[in-house]
């Protein structure tokens, strides 16, 4: 027998298959035709790996071309609905199927137990590699949902020429008074408009916190030469502002988008008239 012993199993490649495939279909986790080819992919890299690593295993360039193939097929069987357990359970059921056949080749018990040791070694790190895979695609997934939620939660918009409006849904905190403030401060540039309403009609507390992030985005907005409203305050807001002795003097503040906006109009000397309707 090799000094690597772990190496005969790419002898047994086929029957290392029809033995966990049949693992697998026991288990109820098979997933068809695509499941196959990805199991015959991986059986074939890993064990060929395994024959050419002269013991020294993951320490090999052969066996980064397993990693990386365990990730990409943890990744793809993520996209199909499997959980990080199912996964796991994946290479459980190929570690069932080897050790079944090590158990075959190997007679000697201290020698079988110091080769399914060394087997088990290499399939946990996999494990562990599918996990931190699965957390990774969480985390870029999360983090590219909440700039996108950011992006639409902050919209700039254009109400009438010169009046831009900013309703502002949720709290406020420092990373998002950021994304207000560029938001806002772009649009005034990009139309030119001198009014700027910021309607909290959306935010559903009011603290000295919150209060501070909207006085911040108030002198930004009037360095850029623009005048800004607030709107929607409600009682129960105008009552925090009040008790926590929070300044706004100097910030025109209303209570509805409809009365800022009309404050708007008579900034920029605007009336709005209703049509009359002719009548023949």
């Amino acid at each position: 027998m090799q000094n690597n012993v772990l190496g005969v199993l790419k002898e047994h490649e086929n029957k290392l298959l029809t033995i966990w495939s049949q693992i697998l279909l026991d288990s109820g986790s098979g997933d068809g035709a695509m499941e196959e080819e990805e199991s015959k992919e991986f059986a074939s890299l890993f064990l060929s790996a395994l024959a050419n690593s002269d013991e020294k295993y993951q320490d090999s360039q052969e066996f980064e071309k397993v990693e990386d193939l365990i990730v990409g097929i943890a990744s793809s069987r993520g996209k199909r609905g499997f959980s990080p357990r199912e996964n796991a359970q994946y290479l459980i059921s190929f570690k069932e199927a080897a050790s079944q056949i090590l158990s075959e080749l190997i007679t000697d018990p201290a020698l079988l137990y110091d080769a399914n040791l060394k087997f088990n070694t290499i399939l946990d790190n996999m494990m562990i590699m599918t996990f931190e895979s699965f957390m990774k695609g969480r985390e870029d997934v999360i983090s590219r949902q909440v700039d996108e939620i950011s992006e639409i939660s902050t919209p700039v918009i254009t109400v009438w020429d010169g009046i831009v409006a900013l309703p502002i849904i949720g709290t406020l905190d420092s990373s998002r008074t950021q994304t207000v403030m560029e938001n806002l401060l772009q649009q005034i540039v990009d139309t030119g408009s001198s009014i700027a309403i910021l309607d909290i009609s959306g935010v559903p507390a009011v603290d000295s916190l919150v209060a501070q992030h909207l006085i911040k985005t108030v002198s930004a907005t009037r360095l850029m030469g623009a005048e800004c409203i607030i709107s929607g305050i409600r009682p129960e807001i105008a009552q925090t502002v009040v008790h926590l002795g929070i300044d706004l003097t100097g910030i025109t503040t209303k209570a509805s988008l409809a009365s800022a906006l009309q404050t708007a109009f008579d900034m920029l000397q605007l009336t709005v008239v209703k049509k009359r309707k002719i009548v023949d």
